[in-house]
């Protein structure tokens, strides 16, 4: 299809049952692909049946990520692995190499710097996925991300991309566990790469395999992804809600102890004078804050776009 070099990243953990396939499907579609799979700390046979499914003629190699997590074993293959394009894809057999000629021709042909595999595009996912608080959980942080950044995303959590080496190379990854899509997905529409969508199929775990998510820490962890977006990447927004309450908190706990001053000039209710005064100081406190954080949101972004221009002469 193209000269130049693909490799395709596959993060494993114990997926003894799926592994093999998932090589192999990808090798037929894509023979001359370096087929990369990190081994991220399994205890199953995953590591064993990957080496052995290289040694059949697969080019490409097994990566060992002792620190624990799907944005770990990620890291190591984009600063391990060289190349010009690269795919990211799970292990499990949900993502269907049959999909990827569509999603590389982007990249492949300089249109996009990374192109999202879409599963909600024919339903498929929505009606294999029997975790219903994840899909809620899912749309919540969807809709979050492209108010704030405006995007226009159909699927911010897919496992299955393309990006080229522009995008890799320059992309810091500070997640961890599965928080690495939604970080991925506010890198590339805060940076300003250019992105492009495309339907692809989706399906369960065959039977057997086992999903590593968990509805209640994977709740807790959107809540707390939720927090971290408004803080590190529209800190005017967060700091300038919290000054409004705790100003309106201030306000309420201020009526008492000022109309009893006007109408006696004493104060009985110290208390609430107190926590009036501690609560609009809070709120000044809070807009300042708000106003540095954004300052700083600002000039690191300057300082990546200026990262990227020395890429690109480099």
């Amino acid at each position: 299809m193209s000269e130049k070099t693909v490799a395709i990243v596959i993060p494993a953990y114990n997926e003894e049952l799926t592994i093999c396939q998932v090589m192999r499907e990808f090798h037929q579609v894509m023979p001359e692909a370096q087929i990369v799979v990190v081994n991220n700390n399994s205890s199953d046979r995953t590591d064993e049946l990957a080496r052995q499914t290289l040694a059949e003629g697969i080019p490409g190699r097994v990566i060992v990520e002792r620190r624990q997590g799907k944005a770990a074993a990620v890291r190591r293959a984009f600063y391990d692995v060289e190349a010009d394009v690269y795919v990211m894809v799970d292990a499990d057999c949900t993502y269907p190499a049959k999909d990827l000629p569509d999603l590389l021709r982007p990249v492949l042909d300089d249109e996009a710097d990374i192109v999202v595999g879409n599963r909600h595009a024919g339903g498929a996912y929505c009606k294999e996925n029997k975790r219903m608080f994840h899909n809620w959980g899912n749309n919540l942080v969807l809709k979050l991300i492209n108010r704030l950044f405006n995007g226009d995303l159909k699927d911010i959590l897919s496992g299955y991309r393309v990006m080229n080496r522009r995008f890799v190379k320059n992309y810091p990854i500070m997640s961890r566990g599965f928080g690495i899509e939604t970080e991925m997905s506010i890198h590339m529409l805060d940076k300003g790469f250019r992105v492009v969508e495309i339907p692809t199929h989706y399906k369960d775990r065959p039977e057997g395999s086992f999903s590593k998510l968990n509805t209640i820490r994977d709740g807790v962890m959107i809540l707390r992804m939720i927090a971290e977006i408004f803080i590190y990447y529209r800190p005017t927004i967060f700091f300038s809600a919290a000054a409004v309450a705790m100003m309106l908190l201030g306000l309420a706990a201020g009526i008492v102890p000022v109309v009893e001053f006007y109408q006696t000039s004493y104060i009985t209710h110290l208390p609430l004078a107190v926590l009036a005064v501690g609560c609009v100081l809070t709120a000044l406190l809070c807009c300042f804050t708000g106003i540095v954080l954004e300052g700083q949101a600002r000039g690191q972004r300057f300082a990546y776009e200026h990262l990227l221009l020395r890429h690109e002469r480099s």
